[in-house]
């Protein structure tokens, strides 16, 4: 069923020990190495979820996200010429309604992705909600706060975070995070809905072979598929 939100109320304080401190060093230094090579072939990029907040645990994935639309062309070319072979490609539309996204498997909990069309402002505020990070402030070892798949507020501070619930605190989350109110009760919606019924399929997922691009297969899908069609309109 995975990750269930949680009701209470109290703030928890969490502090970190030295394991944990070894293992968030660990990813940052992974993700920087990758989000660097990026830059260096000027694609922006940025760190979100437990490892942009801090909350990391064993078996925490890495997700790098470029910011604007791309062409997975661009993409490929910067892994090829830092010769990185992705172990999949996958093409993903959440729902009917959502952008469609593709995604490069580096490594097992390693991914990076990009959006195949221009973002909704919600669609983009969802890595906020989550908590994301530039590079710059990446390497400075920032942290930010962010919401978890609990629905768990995480908030940084120097020994570790503290933990607050957020449903009924929606207005709040929405200033503090400097999110649109709407994005806060949408992801309650999705995440509730989640952990009582477990995570339903995607709308799409296609694995692409090497020898495919994404912007073709997903022209092709779209060819017989209006309500993909119409999302690429808008």
């Amino acid at each position: 069923m995975g990750d269930r939100p949680n009701i209470r109320k109290e703030v928890i304080e969490v502090e970190y020990d030295d394991e944990h401190w070894k293992l968030l060093e660990k990813l940052q230094i992974k993700a920087l190495n990758l989000m660097e090579k990026f830059r260096s072939c000027n694609i922006n990029t940025l760190i979100y979820g437990s490892i942009a907040r801090g909350d990391v645990k064993v078996g925490s994935d890495i997700d790098i996200f470029v910011t604007a639309p791309i062409s997975s062309i661009h993409v490929e070319w910067v892994l090829e010429k830092f010769k990185i072979k992705p172990l999949r490609r996958i093409l993903i539309q959440a729902t009917p309604f959502y952008a469609p996204k593709g995604y490069f498997e580096i490594e097992e909990l390693i991914s990076i992705s990009f959006p195949l069309v221009k973002l909704r402002k919600t669609e983009r505020e969802f890595y906020k909600f989550a908590g994301e990070i530039s590079i710059e402030d990446f390497e400075e070892k920032k942290r930010v706060a962010g919401v978890d798949k609990k629905l768990i507020l995480i908030e940084p501070r120097k020994s570790g975070h503290l933990e607050s619930n957020i449903i009924g605190h929606e207005a709040y989350i929405s200033k503090k995070l400097r999110i649109n109110i709407d994005t806060v009760f949408e992801r309650v919606r999705v995440l509730t809905k989640r952990s009582k019924i477990g995570r339903t399929g995607r709308y799409i997922e296609m694995e692409i072979s090497k020898d495919e691009n994404f912007e073709s297969v997903l022209k092709k899908i779209a060819d017989s598929n209006y309500p993909l069609r119409k999302r690429l309109r808008t």
